[in-house]
């Protein structure tokens, strides 16, 4: 069985855990054009989240391919992470995806994503270890499943939202400590975000990112997680949690006054964003689990044009 990524000329054996994601993900065997990369990464983007395209409307325009070369390496690094459903092979991926990030600063990679990605990096000096430090959450996605303190998912954190928030920063000609850190606040409030929204969600894959220090303090179990029990004791923590959180969010604010003014709207969107779900939880009494909070549409299309607007004044 052999996969295509962007010709038939160049294809690779499905192995291991390579089977198990789309075709398209696998390495080939002879590197594609820069043209053909560029291509592959916009094809990624046009096919996956709706909310990465509607981001997309507020870049500029000689930023957008480098966008797009970032969001194809994050996306698969996450799914490589995520939907493969087996500990050991999603390891053996993220082993070989962080070959080809080191071959991409070599100058030789084989897949597209990072023959795309090795433009971006030259043009803004990105360093390395803002890719792989994403890998380390991936990998550590595979053997830890639980945090025993705030602190210890604040330590996931670092891996897995923060340099996110940095490769933002340097495609957008910043690459100061004061900016990287004020982003990391952002970065941060968003993930807890995702975490209490998803509660019951990432128990169904194993994972409680709330951490246990609160579940004992507040008297909660996991039994109450896995029969989605939304008692008086969780709906409290959950509250504690996302009064937490808005903390995060406060703290990062004062980077938009520190960016141009085209940055700065797309922050506040994201931000905005975020601060939406802490309060569509807060709108449900906080009981997340087996209803899982969402934005209505009428509401994001609101962010969207208010951050549109915001281009515009």
């Amino acid at each position: 069985m052999t996969a295509t990524t962007t010709s038939d000329s160049r294809v690779t054996p499905l192995v291991n855990g390579w089977s198990r994601l789309p075709a398209e993900y696998a390495i080939p065997q002879s590197a594609p054009s820069l043209e053909e990369s560029q291509e592959y990464c916009r094809r990624l983007a046009r096919t996956h989240y709706e909310n990465f395209s509607v981001a997309t409307w507020f870049l500029p325009k000689k930023l957008r391919q480098d966008f797009l070369n970032v969001y194809a390496y994050c996306r698969i690094s996450d799914d490589l992470g995520d939907e493969v459903g087996d500990a050991a092979a999603a390891l053996a991926l993220l082993n070989e995806w962080e070959t080809e990030l080191d071959a991409c600063y070599d100058g030789h990679p084989r897949h597209p994503v990072f023959v795309a990605l090795a433009e971006t990096v030259r043009k803004f000096n990105i360093p390395k270890h803002e890719f792989s430090d994403l890998l380390i959450a991936f990998c550590q996605d595979q053997t830890v499943t639980r945090f025993e303190t705030f602190d210890d998912v604040l330590g996931y954190c670092r891996y897995s939202a923060n340099p996110v928030g940095h490769l933002v920063l340097y495609l957008c000609g910043y690459n100061d400590v004061e900016r990287q850190q004020l982003s990391d606040y952002t970065c941060t409030a968003l993930q807890l975000a995702n975490f209490w929204q998803d509660v019951t969600v990432d128990y169904g894959k194993g994972r409680i990112y709330l951490p246990l220090e609160d579940l004992r303090r507040y008297s909660v179990s996991e039994e109450d997680l896995a029969q989605k029990r939304n008692t008086p004791a969780f709906c409290e923590m959950m509250k504690f949690e996302v009064e937490r959180a808005r903390q995060w969010f406060d703290r990062g604010l004062p980077l938009v006054k520190k960016v141009d003014r085209a940055l700065a709207v797309d922050l506040e969107l994201f931000s905005r964003g975020g601060q939406e779900i802490l309060r569509a939880i807060e709108r449900q009494g906080f009981a997340v689990l087996g209803r899982h909070p969402v934005i209505s549409k009428p509401r994001k299309l609101a962010l969207v044009a208010r951050a549109a607007l915001g281009k515009l004044l």
